[in-house]
């Protein structure tokens, strides 16, 4: 990777202004909303966030979750994967992937796992691509 142009860092509530616009890509969001879930989820001890930068610009966002599995070990649990839409299609995601896979080869974990909307064919077609599998159905109970 060319670590002038492109770099992978991590990132701290002090970037999220640079994080709200990525974050609100990702659907139909208010920003009070994702400046609050960004500030809850940095607060969490197993939680970590990735930015992808092209000469100093955040353009892709994502956020992962360290667990530990019985069925698959130490894993990061990638969530709220977001290239900026201006700069899709260029290759800048699986350059992405790539590095966080090399950051969690370095700290021992076993796995990267995510989660993909049952009608994001786009991103199937991505994660199929990299080498990920459809291990399982994802279901989610609403209790508020």
């Amino acid at each position: 990777m060319n670590s002038e142009l492109l770099s992978v860092k991590l990132l701290s509530l002090d970037n999220i202004e640079e994080m709200i616009p990525l974050a609100l890509q990702l659907g139909d969001y208010k920003e009070g909303q994702i400046r609050n879930y960004i500030n809850e989820m940095f607060n969490y001890g197993n939680y970590v966030c990735f930015g992808l930068f092209v000469s100093n610009e955040l353009i892709g966002l994502t956020s992962g979750w360290t667990t530990t599995r019985f069925y698959c070990g130490k894993q990061l649990e990638i969530d709220n994967v977001v290239i900026d839409a201006k700069h899709q299609s260029k290759g800048y995601g699986r350059i992405f992937e790539s590095e966080i896979k090399e950051w969690c080869f370095e700290r021992g974990y076993d796995t990267i796992e995510l989660n993909s909307y049952v009608f994001n064919s786009r991103s199937h077609k991505f994660y199929f691509n990299q080498n990920y599998k459809i291990i399982g159905y994802h279901f989610q109970k609403n209790i508020k």
